[in-house]
């Protein structure tokens, strides 16, 4: 690997993750992402060795004119047709310049960094005949944080995410654009500042680098903690909720839950209780049953709590699998050409998720429709307004924003369409069925976006709920829990009295719902 005086590398916290094909973690993938961790190759020398001996294999395969799926051959429907000797080292750089054709919106640079680590964690596998010289230079864009510029579209999800990671391979050979320091610029300028010269790919490289799911892998461990944090915030926001309304704590009680044993679920009313001080159920409750979007929130939430659990065990595997194809087998001197890049693990996984995602902001949302609502929230002001009384007539407090979650709460519903079903025959019908897994994922990333937005929403006027029962003779103290954690919210948004624009509250708790600011629950 070339390289001289380069600029310092970003600075990173934590313990390096250590690479050396063995699994990593989901967590591991957004510490790297947040780059809150830095990557390094294992310096073992049998991992070098493992590497090494699958390019070797390649090498000899092709001294004695084995035929090897784009090695020696074209690409998809084109297998059957042999590449000349002389052109065998300008196929990779075929493959990702014909792949250039991505379209939409660029993936974030988080999203860019957790693309490069999922695929390297892949190829550390040692199955896919590269060179460790690659691995060094993915790792060298994660140290350096020069970052390819994705497209999101124009991946079916299964030969891969080719079109997507063809930006990967073609940067490393300092062509198309990256993410320097936040801005896009040319990858051939990035590397030159730096001192690095582009890469030549290996026969196989560019279809190991871009013949897998490492796009739709990397979107979904971004969505799986943001769901999972999701469930947790929906929880608290539904204890605010109760409180605010006045409602039934007791709907929540463990021989109640006892009787429907859904684990996860189980969980939620356990965090309700706790939140709640509500331990027990008494003889008469003080109102016997609340609407279902606070009594039935465990069924709700639960539906995500226990789900988890496989999605997470989905998308691991997803993350630690050799997903490219031809595969090498050192030891039994074969090739073994498969369909290991198709994603329907994923895209089961993403298009599950954006369901009981949505589900969770039309929990919220009702709970917002219910605090607004003189009608329904026992006592508290119209619309939950702190003005004054003289000043009353002229406010009208969350009116505008229940509109808004009830359009961000729609447009949610509106994305849980499964994206899997949609499998469309391409390629001259070599890929003729396909995963959608990018698609789905991409749409669970839209989903959970609109649904912190109807967090926020909610999050902002339970508080002010609370506030506001707080305020009248008739209510019961509020739980130490929520009062701090109202104290924690006021902390980063003001209150609501006279009429103000709330766009800017919403997008700053949107911002922190996303970098799970609160720490929620302890890990029970």
């Amino acid at each position: 690997m070339t390289q001289t005086s380069a600029p310092s590398a970003p600075l990173r916290q934590g313990q390096p993750i250590i690479l050396d094909g063995q699994p990593i973690g989901l967590e591991e993938v957004l510490a790297v992402a947040e780059q809150r961790r830095p990557v390094m190759l294992s310096a073992e020398p049998g991992f070098r060795a493992r590497i090494d001996a699958g390019q070797q294999f390649l090498e000899r395969l092709l001294e004695e004119e084995g035929v090897v799926y784009g090695v020696t051959t074209g690409y998809g429907d084109a297998c059957t047709r042999a590449v000349a000797a002389e052109d065998i080292d300008l196929l990779p750089h075929q493959l990702f310049t014909f792949h250039g054709c991505g379209m939409g919106q660029a993936l974030t640079v988080e999203a860019s960094r957790a693309v490069v680590l999922v695929r390297l964690v892949s190829l550390c596998r040692g199955v896919s005949g590269v060179s460790f010289e690659l691995l060094e230079r993915l790792v060298w864009l994660l140290e350096h944080d020069v970052l390819p510029v994705i497209p999101e579209e124009g991946s079916v999800g299964a030969s891969g995410d080719l079109t997507p990671l063809s930006y990967l391979a073609a940067v490393l050979c300092g062509e198309r654009e990256v993410i320097d320091n936040g801005h896009h610029r040319l990858a051939s300028e990035a590397l030159a500042e730096r001192g690095m010269t582009p890469y030549r790919l290996k026969p196989k490289e560019g279809l190991a680098l871009m013949n897998g799911t490492a796009v739709m892998t990397a979107l979904a461990a971004l969505a799986f903690s943001r769901c999972e944090y999701l469930a947790r915030l929906a929880t608290r926001i539904t204890a605010l909720s109760v409180q605010a309304l006045d409602g039934n704590p007791y709907h929540f009680d463990a021989e109640l839950f006892a009787a429907k044993p859904h684990p996860g679920q189980q969980r939620i009313a356990a965090r309700l209780r706790d939140d709640l001080h509500a331990p027990s159920t008494p003889r008469n409750s003080p109102r016997l049953q609340d609407r279902y979007s606070t009594r039935c929130a465990p069924h709700v939430i639960g539906v995500v709590e226990d789900a988890l659990p496989w999605w997470r065990e989905f998308l691991t595997n997803e993350l630690n699998s050799a997903n490219d194809n031809p595969l090498i087998d050192v030891e039994a001197g074969k090739v073994m050409h498969g369909g290991h890049f198709y994603g329907g693990h994923v895209a089961f996984v993403m298009d599950s998720m954006k369901q009981a995602a949505a589900n969770l902001a039309d929990l919220l949302d009702r709970q917002l429709a219910l605090l607004v609502d003189s009608r329904y929230n026992h006592g508290l002001p119209s619309n939950l307004s702190g003005a004054s009384a003289a000043r009353l007539p002229l406010n009208h407090g969350y009116k505008a924003v229940q509109i808004g979650a009830s359009a961000w709460t729609a447009e949610a519903l509106k994305l849980t369409m499964p994206a899997s079903v949609f499998s469309r025959s391409t390629e001259c019908h070599n890929q003729d069925k396909v995963s959608m897994g990018t698609i789905a994922a991409r749409d669970a990333l839209r989903v959970l976006t609109l649904v912190e937005q109807v967090a926020a929403a909610t999050l902002h006027a339970a508080c002010q709920g609370v506030e506001l029962r707080s305020q009248l003779q008739s209510a019961t103290p509020t739980p130490q829990r929520l009062s701090d954690f109202v104290d924690q919210v006021r902390q980063q948004v003001a209150a609501l009295e006279e009429d103000r624009a709330l766009d800017r509250d919403l997008n700053h708790l949107c911002r922190l719902i996303h970098q799970r600011h609160w720490s929620l629950y302890d890990a029970g």
